[in-house]
């Protein structure tokens, strides 16, 4: 065959592999609202980078007529490029293939991206958008989604993963994206769920719609198993390609250091002012986070779940870093379990790969209750521990207010390796609040007070006096310095300086064993 013939069956090839389902199917999506999965893949890199692995491959089965529904491609993109000049792989399912549901050539294809990411020290960033396993291959299509999953695994803490559910994602499928270290989903066109509301209804009669039991904002903001909430197809790969601005290509390398025109010694008067007087008025932790952060740099992460928790991405001075919080607008700020597992989750992320944790700490305790302590408050609770215990990153925490019990110990105290802790002239560090402490400490006295009100409060001004402030932590050394609030941008930088070239290493071990 001549050459030309050949590159002749090559353009054809590459055309029909590139069309996907066919013209009728994709206007069909648009009509929805979405892209396709090679319209996603263009929006995702940086112009003309992209180029595409495994473009002619097709599945193996003969099965229930399967031999005549060949198209090149079979159901998924896949390849690598760049995204604001770094390399990062992808794959993309193409729900205009056979629903996009994936065969052992699929699960092959997209093991091949995660390995080759792996090699290359590059994020992964995966679009789901399928009907779940290919049925007329059996357990064939099955060994291909756990293949996937060893892999996520394997990649986990070596290269940044993440996922975006731009579609249906059932079943065993659901498992790849909780794997990786962020998901994403689109609103009211996406879903997750392991079991759907059919089978709900048949086995437990629960009537539930499929939005409310695995839509975006359900996943958002009660199970937690999504970090983002996207508008749009669009708006969701603006959104990766933010997020992966604040990452490093994989656990060897550094974050992107960009360029920053806001001073990193700038003085910041209207913190003076933010926390208020009386300590059980609530304030709103963002206003501190992004006054004290490069200007516009804070990227929330899980802001519709556990609110009374903060976590997220921003820069300062250019250089990224991981900030956790609590929230006071929020159950008081307490830790609860959904708090704890978001915190300790972050601050992991954050240790794989080399991003230093800033914590501002308003934080009275643990929320009591008898569905905290029976789901597990103590497991959860020690999770957050255990991530600050284990970090080698630079640490630094900032007491605003409250710091009160086994949550002073955990939110980043100098005891679980913190670097650089550092308190506003507000804080209160204490075993507990004045006026728990007073009715422990004199309770005999106060019943033989003729006036017990009176004497109470007497006690309760010298215990705060004494105990709920900074100074007595500082004079112990568990705080490192109490600075106006005008200064936290430029004492934050100055740690950060400092703590460049941090080395702290762990025991040799496989791996500890979190509480999970």
């Amino acid at each position: 065959m001549a050459l030309k013939d050949v590159l002749q069956e090559l353009a054809a090839r590459n055309a029909q592999a590139e069309g996907g389902g066919g013209k009728e199917r994709i206007a069909a999506r648009h009509e929805k609202g979405v892209l396709s999965a090679h319209e996603r893949i263009e929006l995702l890199f940086d112009s003309g980078s992209f180029v595409e692995v495994d473009k002619l491959r097709v599945h193996r089965c003969n099965d229930f007529g399967m031999d005549e529904q060949r198209i090149p491609g079979d159901g998924v993109v896949t390849g690598y490029g760049t995204v604001d000049g770094r390399t990062v792989f992808a794959f993309a399912q193409d729900f205009t293939v056979l629903g996009g549901s994936l065969s052992h050539t699929v699960a092959d294809k997209i093991c091949k991206i995660l390995e080759l990411a792996m090699k290359a020290g590059a994020p992964v960033v995966g679009l789901n958008d399928s009907g779940g396993a290919r049925i007329q291959e059996g357990v064939e299509s099955l060994g291909g989604y756990a293949e996937i999953f060893c892999r996520n695994t394997l990649a986990s803490g070596v290269v940044p993963q993440i996922s975006a559910v731009m579609g249906p994602c059932a079943g065993g499928a659901s498992y790849s994206p909780a794997l990786t270290d962020f998901v994403f989903m689109v609103d009211q066109t996406s879903y997750m769920f392991i079991t759907g509301p059919e089978v709900i209804k048949s086995v437990t009669r629960e009537t539930v719609t499929q939005e409310d039991l695995g839509g975006a904002m359900s996943h958002n903001s009660r199970s937690g198993v999504a970090h983002f909430l996207a508008a749009s197809d669009q708006d969701c790969i603006v959104q990766i390609r933010r997020l992966l601005s604040y990452l490093p290509s994989n656990n060897m390398d550094s974050a992107p250091v960009l360029a920053c025109d806001d001073p990193v010694d700038r003085v910041i008067p209207e913190l003076d002012s933010v926390v208020p007087e009386n300590s059980n008025q609530p304030y709103d932790m963002h206003r501190i986070v992004g006054a004290t952060v490069d200007a516009g740099s804070f990227l929330e992460v899980h802001a519709h779940f556990a609110r009374n928790a903060i976590v997220g991405f921003a820069r300062i001075g250019g250089r990224a870093i991981g900030v956790v919080a609590n929230q006071p607008l929020y159950l008081a700020g307490c830790l609860d379990i959904n708090a704890s597992n978001k915190i300790a989750r972050f601050i992991r992320f954050c240790d794989c790969f080399n991003l230093p944790v800033v914590t501002f700490e308003d934080v009275p305790g643990y929320l009591p209750g008898t569905q905290q302590e029976w789901g597990g408050i103590i497991r959860h609770g020690a999770k957050i521990v255990y991530a600050y215990a284990e970090a080698t990153v630079p640490k630094i925490t900032i007491i605003t207010r409250k710091s009160y019990g086994g949550a002073y110990c955990v939110m980043g105290s100098k005891h679980v390796r913190a670097d650089v802790n550092l308190a506003y002239p507000s804080a209160e560090v204490a075993v507990m609040g004045a006026d728990g402490a007073v009715n422990i400490i004199f309770r005999g006295d106060l019943k033989k007070a003729d006036d017990p009100e009176a004497r109470r409060q007497e006690l309760v001004d010298d215990y705060r006096s004494r105990f709920a402030t900074p100074f007595k932590a500082a004079e112990l050394g568990y705080i490192d310095e109490v600075i106006a609030p005008s200064q936290t941008r430029i004492r934050i930088s100055q740690a950060l300086a400092m703590l460049a070239n941090k080395k702290d290493t762990n025991p040799p071990k496989k791996h500890g064993n979190i509480p999970l």
